[in-house]
């Protein structure tokens, strides 16, 4: 039976967005210190299986655990193809693109889930409009593959939004208890007003939410319970953890803090590029809409209170926002013929122009933000030595480890790798690595042999484009200078 055009339509949405996010995924590998947990998880799941005492966060286990199902989940899903690239040996970081392909593969099964049920409810031409802006937009696609706490609850929240639009409230509740119990306990900042509306609008009884919640936490809190205190050899529900170090000791302001404004006047407005201005536009042009942005733009409210920000918190709100930004694109194409409305509609054309340079900025930025990763690469491919019988012992410093670096991007033998922490700069000549990837330019018994730059900021001048990207070395390569064979190489120098 041949496809109607509305299903290769359908498919053809979801190939575009998955081309993207498969894109940054090739492109950009490498992963920082905030997804370092769940990364060296799945790691650990697929090479060391059942042999827990052999796993990462046993030895660097983070300020505060987490939960390990979303790395088993995603693990499950991409264990066939890291099988395979294990038989035929190739490099581990095959793997790492495995898992996070296997992780994009969920959160966009998730929004199309979501996207589906937008076309149910405000058209087929609401829902094209919604996937160009989510293409146009960097983050959303960009982070849908990175293995982060926020990102598994995304998923969530997106099954959430879809049982919203179907009217199947409960459900959408449970998916939301499911998000706040085992992987962000933050979600409970949506969960609360979002929940306050359907009391008020009497979409659901007090009793029978209550009732279904309170189950649905038990469950969840049991699963997590059960899985956790195997992976961390002791009773752990990792999230109460979460919540009681982020918002009962207010310990997470340690790692920076900004203005109550600035998710409002900086996040979104980078994040949503042209949709930003449009989802208010589309509160005034159709108020259907208000009853789902209403919740979420309270989330981000509530959320502006906690000192310690960051984009990916409030990742969870941008489908809603893109759903407003569709609704008034699309009333806008729909009337560009009239006089007012088609200066409208050359303005919005020439913001998505804008939008996705924007946005192809922002990738190459971020491009170069994972130096450590491109510098070992480069080493693997510059310092093996032929037929030397000897192991290429290297040092991993903490700047680097945070930048770039995890154990998929680990060679087999005859390389190995340290992370010890805490060695100071002195001690390093008495020590008998063959190589250091260090955030310092000179130490002593060690000559630097390559250097990598990273991301620094952008600079403004005449010409074409009229933005570029300014870039420093941030990581260095040393070779021990007792090492001849190493030292007396060819080597692009620092």
């Amino acid at each position: 039976m041949a496809l109607s055009s509305n299903s290769m339509q359908v498919y053809g949405y979801d190939l575009l967005l998955g081309l993207i996010a498969a894109f940054y995924v090739f492109m950009a590998p490498y992963t920082k210190v905030e997804e370092s947990f769940n990364v060296q998880a799945m790691h650990d799941i697929l090479y060391h299986r059942h042999h827990i005492e052999q796993y990462d966060h046993l030895e660097f286990p983070g300020v505060v655990p987490r939960t390990f199902i979303g790395s088993i989940l995603v693990s499950t899903l991409a264990s066939p193809f890291a099988i395979a690239t294990s038989l035929l040996q190739f490099p581990k970081l095959y793997s790492l693109y495995s898992v996070r392909l296997a992780l994009g593969f969920i959160i966009l099964s998730s929004l199309r889930f979501f996207r589906i049920q937008i076309r149910k409810n405000f058209g087929s031409q609401v829902e094209a409009f919604f996937v160009i802006l989510t293409a146009i937009q960097f983050h959303t696609l960009f982070y849908c593959t990175r293995p982060l706490p926020n990102i598994l609850a995304f998923g969530l929240v997106n099954l959430a939004y879809g049982y919203w639009l179907q009217r199947r409230f409960y459900a959408g509740l449970n998916s939301l208890v499911f998000a706040t119990i085992v992987f962000r306990c933050d979600i409970v900042l949506l969960v609360s007003p979002l929940g306050l509306e359907l009391l008020l609008t009497r979409s659901v009884s007090l009793r029978k939410a209550v009732i279904s919640c309170v189950i649905a936490a038990s469950s969840f809190i049991g699963l997590t319970v059960m899985v956790d205190s195997v992976m961390w050899r002791r009773m752990s529900w990792p999230e109460l953890e979460v919540f009681w170090f982020n918002s009962v000791l207010n310990r997470s302001s340690e790692w920076g803090t900004h203005a109550f404004h600035w998710y409002f006047t900086s996040a979104l407005p980078r994040s949503l590029l042209v949709a930003y201005p449009l989802s208010v536009l589309g509160l005034f042009l159709d108020r259907r809409i208000r009853i789902y942005v209403i919740p979420v733009l309270s989330f981000v409210t509530l959320y502006s209170k906690l000192p310690h920000k960051e984009l990916r918190f409030i990742i969870s709100a941008l489908p809603i926002f893109n759903l407003s930004a569709a609704i008034a694109a699309s009333r806008i194409y729909n009337n560009r013929k009239k006089s007012l409305w088609k200066y409208l509609n050359i303005a919005m054309l020439g913001l998505f122009l804008i939008s996705l340079g924007c946005t192809i900025l922002t990738f190459m930025a971020s491009y170069e933000n994972y130096p450590s990763g491109h510098a070992l690469k480069t080493l693997h491919k510059m310092g093996h030595l032929e037929h030397n019988p000897n192991e290429f012992w290297v040092h991993i410093d903490t700047f680097s480890a945070m930048n770039g670096i995890s154990h998929f991007c680990e060679n087999h033998e005859p390389w190995r790798y340290s992370k010890e922490e805490g060695i100071p700069i002195q001690e390093f000549q008495r020590r008998n690595f063959t190589y250091l990837l260090s955030e310092h330019a000179q130490i002593n018994g060690y000559k630097c042999l390559l250097s990598t730059t990273g991301f620094s900021g952008t600079r403004l001048h005449a010409g074409f484009p009229p933005i570029s990207l300014v870039k420093k070395p941030k990581v260095y390569v040393h070779g021990n200078v007792y090492n001849e064979e190493i030292i007396h190489r060819s080597w692009p120098g620092c």
